[in-house]
């Protein structure tokens, strides 16, 4: 007996089978039949419940492959996103600080590098200024740096001989040898295990109270936009209970896969605790999946690891954090154990290890259905396009990354990488016409959770604004950008069987689009929103309610 009918919408199904459609039947959790108003209305019984979706585009549920729910805007911190300059981070910060006068720390999130006058990073005594002698904690937006005042170098103990702490490594002044007041490699320790506990010895904002409350939003605003599976890459042990708790009180609305963090130097018997785990999470809705390595940093700070000397910075071609002979044999023993890889590289030094490190394992181990990812591939040297389809590598990016206005010209990117380089960056056409697989992804906090806006980068080149377009060359199709954030996605997450396609036998999981983005200019891809967010059949989200 058919349970659910959606009928009267643009289907496109990312299936080739049977590409379009108007009508979809759902039985239990499941796509029973697709097809036009008329077949598909035949299947309906007295109990059947239809849906008319009045002409709306009806897609597979997107899925994301690679987003940071755990890190959703923290209510509780200053919320620095859009702050165009210091003064304005000055404003936020200082008004944050008359609402919470009895904080114990002054917490701040989702600090734009591009504020920083003419790219160069302020001190701590910059911050000192509005803050006194309370200590404070401010994010970059992409959570690898941390801005931190004089008050709080002097409660971590941080001078020019203790700058390694379990959660970043202080940065000293070239010149003076003093602490900046700049903390890097917070993604990479920070967030590991160990960071996260000798944090939340002291900091609200790693507390296990504050750290739920940021997956709950973020889970809500991924329903709210259409992501019916999420990817959260980047997980220790300790945060598997947040998921489950979530699941228990019916707040795991997408389904998630967890990725769980190898950072350098994690034991052999973490690893059996890894296989452990996964093992026994393994269901549609949750389950445990890759492991998460780093082999660079970030451009913007000039620590992701380059070929050749910045642009900017001739004297620096940032550094991978394993040696390449190294990671080869990290990778190898992960392959050789079953595991999939998950690997950070934003620069071509570092993606280019990655790709040394994967020709490795196979060489070692025989090529298998692995899947290994790269993450982010920002800057790719034309050289290594065509090693990942013959390495098998999928290729996870994410478009808004690589719009004009966040990382084009006049940017912090574009001007440390060069003219040059920025011709291959973010070379979505390049690599997909070498036959790579392309998984997309919103890596929130870092960019918007909306999927429609990374497809609308990733066919024009543009960002929101009426920026020109930014190496139009690495643009693709429409159909093209949705495939890759739907099956390329499930595909690299070993889960295109049941999800990615609107295809009879696959879970019901779908994306309900305001417009149908197929048939009007670019500019309706941007417009346009999610209406409805459908999971195994059932409504979970609804944008009239």
């Amino acid at each position: 007996m058919t349970d659910v009918i959606y009928r009267n919408a643009v289907i496109h199904t990312v299936d080739p089978d049977r590409p379009t459609a108007s009508a979809v039947a759902v039985t239990g959790d499941r796509i029973t039949a697709v097809g036009d108003d008329a077949t598909i209305s035949a299947l309906a019984g007295p109990a059947t419940q239809i849906v008319d979706l009045g002409g709306r585009l009806l897609l597979p549920g997107f899925v994301d492959a690679h987003n940071h729910l755990r890190l959703g805007s923290d209510v509780a911190s200053a919320q620095l996103a859009g702050a165009a300059t210091l003064d304005e981070v000055y404003r936020r910060l200082t008004a944050w600080i008359a609402a919470n006068p009895d904080a114990s720390w002054i917490e701040g999130e989702s600090l734009d590098y591009s504020a920083f006058p003419a790219g160069q990073m302020p001190t701590a005594a910059d911050l000192d200024a509005i803050t006194g002698d309370k200590p404070a904690f401010v994010l970059t937006y992409d959570v690898h740096t941390v801005w931190l005042n004089t008050a709080a170098l002097r409660f971590l103990g941080i001078t020019r001989d203790h700058t390694e702490l379990p959660f970043g490594t202080a940065k000293l002044d070239p010149v003076t040898g003093e602490p900046t007041g700049f903390l890097t490699n917070f993604a990479v320790k920070g967030l590991a295990r160990d960071g996260q506990r000798a944090m939340a010895d002291f900091l609200p904002w790693a507390s296990e109270d504050r750290r739920y409350g940021r997956l709950l939003s973020s889970l809500d605003m991924a329903i709210a936009n259409g992501l019916t599976t999420v990817v959260e890459p980047q997980n220790s042990l300790d945060d598997i209970g947040l998921f489950t708790r979530a699941r228990t009180e019916g707040r795991l609305k997408s389904r998630v896969i967890a990725g769980l963090f190898h950072p350098r130097g994690t034991p052999a018997s973490d690893l059996a605790d890894f296989a452990a785990a996964i093992t026994q999470y393994q269901d549609d809705q949750f389950r445990l999946g890759p492991l998460k390595l780093y082999i660079d940093d970030v451009v913007e700070p000039h620590t992701a690891a380059l070929l050749e000397p910045y642009y900017n910075e001739p004297g620096n071609r940032g550094a991978t954090y394993y040696e390449p002979t190294e990671f080869a044999e990290v990778l190898t023993g992960l392959d050789a154990a079953g595991f999939q890889a998950f690997v950070h590289a934003t620069g071509d030094r570092g993606i280019r290890t990655v790709l040394d490190g994967v020709a490795a394992a196979r060489a070692a181990n025989g090529a298998r259905d692995a899947r290994h990812q790269i993450v982010h591939v920002e800057c790719l040297h034309p050289d290594d396009v065509a090693r990942f389809a013959e390495l098998g590598v999928v290729a996870c990016m994410q478009p808004r990354h690589g719009a004009p206005d966040v990382a084009g010209p006049g940017k912090d990117w574009a001007e440390a990488i060069g003219p040059e380089r920025s011709e291959h960056a973010w070379a979505f056409r390049s690599l997909q016409q070498a036959g790579a697989v392309l998984a997309f992804s919103s890596d929130w906090t870092v960019a918007e959770m909306d999927p429609l806006s990374h497809l609308y980068t990733a066919v024009t080149r543009r960002g929101r604004g009426d920026t020109p377009a930014w190496v139009p060359e690495q643009g693709i199709t429409l159909d093209e950008a949705v495939y890759a954030y739907t099956m390329g996605s499930a595909y690299a997450n070993f889960c295109e069987d049941n999800r990615g396609s609107i295809t009879p036998g696959k879970y019901a999981d779908f994306a309900v689009v305001s417009d149908n983005i197929f048939a009007g200019p670019p500019e309706a891809i941007r417009d346009a929103q999610i209406d409805l967010t459908i999971v195994g059949g059932e409504i979970v989200f609804d944008r009239s309610r």
